[in-house]
Order: C-alpha cells, then sequence, then structure tokens
C-alpha cells in the first residue's frame, strides 16, 4: 500500500524543506510539496520533522565476553534501536576458528529468523594467518566493505604494527576501510598488573589502567601507519580529546582519516565510575574528564568528528535477578561476574536506542547543532562512510522508506523501560529529554508508533554493502 506522509518538514544531512513524501511499497518515490493520492494511506506530520532513519555502524550483538554475552540478539537490539528512531546496524565478525567467510557465515545465521531492523557487518582481524590476506581481498564479494584491527587486548586481538600494516594496503587495495581500535595495549598490560598487585580492584582503576596518552599515541601511530600504506583510516569510539587533535592532524596533512565518538563519552566521565554502582559505566575504552568531553564536543561542532555511534554491548547490572521482556522472564550472567575486581567485569554499554534522542536534546534542542547537522552525524555520513548511500542515510527520491517521525518538543521521562534494551538498566534513567520519535518506518513498514511495538523478528535484513565514500 501507498503511504503518503504530509505537512513535515523533511530532514536531510544538506538542507530542510516543507515536503510531503511518498512512499511506494520499501521505496520513496517522491518527496516534494504539496503531493496528493487519492489511494495512499495518509500520515499527517503537521509540526513534525522527518528525518532519516537512523544508522549505527558501531554495535555488539551476542558478542561472547568474561563468561558471558552481551544480553542484546539481533531481535531485540533491533528493537530498542527502533524505539530510538535508528533503523539500521552494523555489526562485527570475530575471527575464530576456520576461514573469514566461514564466520560471516555463522555470524548471519545468528540474524537469520532474529533480525528486526536491516544490518551490515565489519569484520574483525586479530588472527594474522598466512592466507588473511587473500581472504580480505574476497571480502566485498560477500558484501563486507570494512574491516577492523585493535593495538590493544594482547594475545587476544592485537595485531603487531607491521600486520595492521599489510592489512590497511590490503584492504585498500580491495576498496575496504580500515577501522582501527586505538589504544596501547603494552602500557594497560603493565598498568593493569601493577594495579592488582597493590590491591587496587575497584571500577575506577579501569580508567586509570587505560590511560588518555595511550589512545593519544596509538591513534597517531594508525594514522601514520595509514598514511604509509596509502590507506584509508577510521577511528572508533574517539573518547579523549587529544584523539580529535591527531584526527585533525591526519586530515590536514592529507591522510584519509575519519572518526566515530559516542553518547557516553560525551555525558559522562570517569567519576561516574567510583558510584557505588559504578561497574554500570565500564565500557572500553573508559570514560575521561570533563576536558575530554569538551575536546569532542568541539570535534563534532568543527566537522572533525563525522559519525556518532554508540558501541553498543549490553550486559545486565545484576544477572541473578530475572526481568520481565516482551512477557518473558529473563536474565544473564552480567557486570556481578566482575564484583570486587575490576578485569574481571563485562566491557560494554547499553546505548543503541538511546543514542538519537539523548543526543537531540543536548546538540538540537539545546540549539548546538542544526536538525541537518543532527542527520549528518546520526545517518547521513555513516551511511556514505560505509557504503550505504543513498539508499539509504537521506529521503530522497529512490531511497528505502527508513523514516523517524519526530516530535521536536515531546518530552519524554527517560529510562530503561523507554529504551527496551534487553538489560536491567539504562545510563541515562530519569533524564528529562525534550525531542522524540513518533513514528519509525524501516522500508515503509511501521515498527513503532506512538509507543507501540509493530516489529517482528526477521523483518531486517542483512546490507550488503559497497565501498564507501571518504567525507
Amino acid at each position: 500500500m501507498r503511504k503518503l506522509i504530509k505537512n513535515g518538514t523533511v530532514v536531510n544531512a544538506e538542507s530542510s524543506q516543507q515536503a510531503d513524501i511518498l512512499v511506494e511499497g520499501e521505496k520513496i518515490t517522491r518527496v516534494e510539496p504539496g503531493l496528493d493520492c487519492p489511494d495512499a494511506e495518509v500520515i499527517d506530520a503537521a509540526g513534525m520533522l522527518i528525518l532519516p532513519g537512523g544508522i549505527d555502524p558501531h554495535v555488539h550483538i551476542n558478542l561472547p565476553m568474561a563468561g558471558t554475552t552481551s544480553s542484546d540478539d539481533y531481535y531485540t537490539a533491533g528493537k530498542a534501536a527502533a524505539f530510538g528512531g535508528t533503523t539500521s546496524l552494523i555489526d562485527f565478525v570475530s575471527q575464530d576458528e576456520g576461514s573469514l567467510a566461514e564466520n560471516i557465515a555463522r555470524k548471519l545465521q545468528e540474524a537469520d529468523g532474529r533480525a528486526s531492523v536491516d544490518f551490515g557487518l565489519h569484520m574483525n582481524i586479530t588472527r594474522f594467518t598466512p592466507g588473511v590476506l587473500d581472504e580480505i581481498a574476497s571480502l566485498p564479494e560477500l558484501g563486507i566493505t570494512s574491516v577492523k584491527v585493535f593495538t590493544a587486548y594482547n594475545q587476544r586481538l592485537r595485531l603487531g604494527d607491521g600486520e595492521i600494516f599489510q592489512t590497511m594496503r590490503a584492504a585498500a587495495k580491495h576498496g575496504l576501510l580500515t577501522l582501527v581500535h586505538a589504544e596501547n595495549g603494552d602500557v594497560i598490560d603493565v598498568l593493569v598488573a601493577e594495579a592488582l598487585q597493590q590491591g587496587h580492584t575497584s571500577p575506577v582503576w579501569h580508567a586509570y589502567t587505560r590511560p588518555a596518552w595511550g589512545e593519544v599515541e596509538a591513534s597517531l601511530r594508525a594514522m601514520a601507519l595509514a598514511a604509509q600504506a596509502d590507506a584509508p583510516l577510521y577511528l572508533v569510539h574517539m573518547n579523549v580529546a587529544g584523539e580529535v587533535d591527531q584526527l585533525a592532524y591526519g586530515r590536514a596533512h592529507g591522510v584519509r582519516a575519519m572518526g566515530e565518538t559516542c553518547p557516553q563519552y560525551l555525558f559522562f566521565t570517569a567519576q561516574d565510575l567510583e558510584r557505588p554502582d559504578g561497574t554500570k559505566w565500564l565500557c572500553s575504552p573508559p570514560l575521561r574528564s570533563p576536558a575530554d568531553q569538551q575536546g569532542l564536543w568541539q570535534g563534532i561542532d568543527n566537522g572533525t568528528i563525522q559519525v556518532l555511534a554508540t558501541d553498543h554491548c549490553p550486559f545486565f547490572y545484576d544477572g541473578t535477578r530475572a526481568i520481565a521482556y516482551e512477557d518473558q522472564q529473563v536474565a544473564l550472567p552480567g557486570k556481578e561476574l566482575g564484583k570486587g575486581i575490576f578485569t574481571q567485569v563485562p566491557n560494554g554499554v547499553p546505548g543503541v536506542g538511546d543514542r538519537l534522542p539523548v543526543f537531540w536534546t543536548h546538540a538540537v534542542h539545546s540549539g548546538r547543532i542544526s536538525p541537518s547537522q543532527f542527520a549528518a552525524l546520526t545517518s547521513a555520513n555513516a551511511a556514505r562512510i560505509f557504503g550505504l548511500y543513498p539508499r539509504k542515510g537521506c529521503l530522497a527520491a529512490g531511497s528505502d522508506a527508513d523514516i523517524a517521525i519526530w516530535d521536536p518538543e515531546m518530552r519524554v521521562n527517560y529510562g530503561a523501560q523507554t529504551a527496551k534494551h534487553r538489560t536491567d538498566y539504562n545510563l541515562y534513567e530519569g533524564w528529562q529529554l525534550t525531542g522524540f520519535p513518533r513514528q519509525v518506518f524501516l522500508r515503509g513498514e511501521c515498527l513503532v508508533r506512538g509507543g507501540e511495538w509493530f516489529g517482528r523478528p526477521g523483518q531486517g535484513r542483512f546490507l550488503r554493502r559497497q565501498s564507501g565514500e571518504i567525507i
């Protein structure tokens, strides 16, 4: 059936306009003022903004860690995303036993029949085997055009600098983007061992043993490796002001570098780890200082940072107690596994549903950025960088009808009940937000209307991505 969204303000990354949107099947077919279509279902968006569905290019679904697994699967993560206005996710494939193709097939099997929004995949490269460079060449045929490497997690995920250089060079040759987790794994190992020896086990020592300078150094090292490999680079989860400086330096010197930050780094600091329930805020890389927050906001303001992602990786705060989720009792081992010792706490926080409403309140409603800048940071830029544009990330004829009808003045007392993550807490519990999606559509099908869920398992599709842009 056709849908006609009338009387709203259509917001794209480049501009906003008073216009109507005609949706036929899964696609937008017309965007222009004064549209009329007698056989269409009319949706009145008077007073509303019409935004492209959000794209979160950094989530971790069903991720094994520290004796448990992140608590959202492809259905629940998508549901939480949709309630917050996000309609596409990009998850990561772990490099476990077997070939890269075999690992990808296993990940796709996890999502099969469960995904409730569209999703893509990045490929982690964490074991530099003799054939891995040849396998990287085949990734675009599988719909994957990005790989991720780590400069931390020694003996687990980290590659050596020479291996990262070779990975970047091979990726660039075949049109892939390299994502880098930038911390100094050697320094972290030394400081963790010393902290434990001295009896420092509280959550805040997670931050103390992962110094900000390690990220500054590792991000510049990643920049230098990318320059020498003549490869594009994307820094994930930037949380330090000095990282923003290094990204700006690299871009000014011709490195094809881009980066993201996440809401938790804009709104919380290491001081939150000192709360009695501080493990709720324990993630990697850790929360930093108010000065780092200021540097990240400046990076958003001046365009050094291109994307707001989440690094969504939720765990229960207390997995010994079940919660009700869709009328079922659910409990998964969580952060209680690390009670009394920070090294055993599962690293990660929920966020995929929080990203757009929290950021809107503090960035757009506050007057800091425009709605168009919001659309760029939360949707369009990710679509362009990760090879989904203009299918995703914009409201234009021919694009997928991924649409969030946004009420810029809707007031919400926010928290776990609103967010819909499958976990027992929310970082923003009790926050008063202004601006929230009233209706959300995935390829023309309504997922959320008036706080009610209409999505279903298996509705989401795997996104086979093309090579992206450097922006």
